[in-house]
């Protein structure tokens, strides 16, 4: 059975079923809960900058944990209370954010558990926001999720939908190593279908939502609703069938997905909301001309962001997000 939920929603009810069937899972991060309420006052429920936790701490109130405003802080404790037993969910308010918890992450997280010879596990959960989309300006708009997928050690996974947000979630809090879990401000506000009950969606393993011959479109996160609005869009005008893989997961990266849907299509477009230079678009385009040189018909295409900070102007933001238009373009490109 399924219902209709918001992104939101899907992602406070994968919490939930994690904390009610574990209980050494717990939730950090800045206002998650009553955002430093005293002795006696009520809990007001924050629920983050978003409100996506709201109603957690009242369920699990000694499980739900404000903490001081320090990103290094929060990811050392996560990654301390990781090591030592626990199953945190750390709240990064916005990936902008990696830069003052970096070293726990790519120091200490992603490498224990091979210095320790694999005796150490680390289930560390790293929830965080990502992209533009809100007009939330250059500091609070990146997607820096290529940092995350390139360093050894770290998971990075990145739904585009509310039912893929559940599932991803719940795999992710489940798994014994560090994973990094994006949410995107361009589907934050949408909604889906979304099972009940408690289920994963494997982490490494893409989703084919379209079937095509003539052209494949990759897409993660955000980019998907615009690589399906282009499908859509290419087949009713020009006849041309595309092949919509959603990758879900950039690290580890389903490559056989991806090169299976090339060796079927020939042709293939990338699209990427972050900006070009060593982006997860790069990452794919090179995997598709070492080992996917024979089936190409044409080069590989990229649609991202331009190599710019975000601006505010929603106009300008507008313009910077890739667009359906953006990737119609590059696939005449390749005829």
């Amino acid at each position: 059975m399924s219902r209709k939920l918001g992104f939101g929603a899907a992602i406070n009810e994968a919490i939930q079923i994690a904390m009610q069937t574990d209980p050494s899972v717990i939730l950090m991060g800045e206002d998650v809960a009553g955002g430093g309420k005293r002795e006696g006052d009520e809990i007001d429920e924050m629920g983050g900058v978003l409100g996506t936790t709201r109603g957690l701490v009242k369920a699990f109130p000694d499980r739900v944990l404000d903490t001081p405003i320090s990103e290094m802080g929060l990811m050392g404790t996560g990654v301390g209370a990781a090591a030592t037993g626990l199953r945190p969910i750390v709240e990064l308010m916005f990936m902008d954010f990696l830069g003052t918890s970096l070293d726990p992450l790519l120091n200490q997280a992603a490498k224990l558990r091979y210095m320790l010879g694999g005796k150490a596990r680390i289930p560390l959960t790293v929830r965080t926001v990502s992209g533009a989309g809100m007009q939330a300006a250059a500091q609070h708009s990146q997607s820096l999720y290529w940092i995350t997928a390139g360093i050894p050690g770290l998971k990075t996974v990145i739904p585009s939908n509310p039912a893929d947000a559940k599932g991803l979630l719940l795999a992710a809090i489940r798994d014994d190593n560090p994973v990094v879990f994006c949410e995107p401000k361009l589907i934050l506000r949408s909604s889906g279908e979304v099972p009940e009950g408690d289920y994963e969606v494997p982490i490494g393993k893409a989703q084919r939502l379209r079937e095509g011959s003539d052209v494949s479109l990759i897409g993660f996160g955000g980019t998907v609703p615009i690589c399906q609005k282009a499908a859509n869009k290419l087949a009713k005008d020009d006849g041309i069938e595309c092949d919509v893989i959603d990758l879900r997961s950039l690290q580890p990266l389903d490559e056989e997905a991806i090169l299976s849907s090339l060796e079927k299509t020939g042709r293939l477009v990338v699209v990427d909301e972050s900006t070009p230079r060593s982006s997860v678009a790069s990452d794919v385009a090179a995997l598709c001309v070492d080992q996917g040189f024979d089936f190409l018909e044409a080069p590989v295409k990229r649609v991202t962001a331009p190599h710019g900070p975000v601006p505010f102007s929603r106009t300008l933001e507008q313009a910077y997000i890739p667009s359906a238009e953006r990737v119609i373009a590059a696939v005449h490109e390749q005829a």
